[in-house]
């Protein structure tokens, strides 16, 4: 199986907030070849999102184009969106996306249920369960599955109808750092021996350094450079406030200064200059008289 190619020209979105105009993407160009692993990393709000959206047909641009396999995708029609999207694409959320009632075969087959495909389905879902290591799992529900058991699930369900295209949006984002790992590097591979491309919106480390390509984006726009310079930035924005600057030892740096304590010298005054208190005066005490709790008369 062949992946798709993905060519983006200029595409922008804008956003009419009341007054407000918000570009969330702005003049993206890029282009993802058949096999191709994309990393698209930014902060949030950098319009990673809208343009995964975007080129899902989810979403139109306010400009530009967008093509997968040649075809352009901003000028389809509802139908031909969803044609495409049942034939050439598979999603993978962060948020897993399962319905709860249904078990994780289900969940697997509903993809080819929506696609009209009945003869096979069980069998296909099996496959692609297997595939992911959750043959086991099959008749559980979602919440009966660890975290990271969910996410392979979802990554059954957006291979069960052979996608030639996989867009995972921050894929990794709820999982812990040991179950990422091994989500991912299984993604990767069963991309990786179908021939899948993937595009992947991600502020995880562990994916930058797995993907064929990183590209960056800033407020809205591909920021241009090469692949050390991207992930030169992005150690340099995830250095700890509390990590010695370059050519510093950490351990020369003191208490106070990695706390942000005042360092000021005050001098010590004078015992001479020093004015004495002031005599505290002696509380009042009350007078008792010894038949006050007498019993009255």
């Amino acid at each position: 199986m062949a992946g798709a190619s993905v060519a983006l020209r200029n595409v922008s979105r804008l956003f009419e907030l009341g007054s407000e105009e918000v570009w969330a993407v702005r003049d993206v160009t890029l282009s993802v070849e058949p096999g191709d692993f994309l990393a698209l990393i930014g902060r949030s709000g950098s319009g990673k999102t809208t343009l995964l959206n975007t080129i899902a047909g989810l979403d139109r641009p306010t400009g530009g184009e967008v093509e997968i396999d040649g075809e352009r995708v901003d000028t389809m029609s509802e139908a031909e969106l969803i044609a495409l999207r049942r034939q050439k694409l598979g999603f993978i959320f962060q948020s897993f996306g399962l319905l709860p009632l249904l078990s994780a075969q289900e969940n697997v087959e509903l993809p080819l249920r929506i696609a009209g495909v009945h003869r096979d389905r069980p069998a296909r879902a099996r496959e692609v369960l297997e595939l992911v290591g959750l043959e086991r799992r099959a008749h559980h529900r979602p919440y009966e599955l660890s975290g990271g058991e969910q996410q392979r699930v979802a990554i059954a369900r957006a291979l069960v109808t052979e996608p030639t295209l996989v867009l995972a949006d921050e894929p990794t984002g709820e999982l812990d750092s040991a179950t990422a790992t091994a989500v991912f590097t299984l993604i990767r591979d069963i991309c990786r021996e179908r021939g899948v491309s993937i595009i992947t919106c991600t502020h995880d480390r562990l994916v930058m350094e797995m993907a064929s390509r990183v590209e960056e984006l800033e407020d809205g726009r591909l920021v241009t450079g090469h692949r050390g310079d991207v992930w030169g930035r992005v150690q340099s924005r995830e250095r700890s406030p509390f990590e010695a600057p370059e050519g510093e030892d950490e351990a020369s740096q003191s208490l106070p200064s990695l706390i942000g304590a005042d360092t000021r010298n005050f001098g010590v005054l004078d015992s001479e200059s020093e004015p004495e208190p002031e005599p505290e005066a002696p509380e009042e005490v009350e007078d008792i008289p010894e038949d006050r709790w007498a019993r009255p008369t």
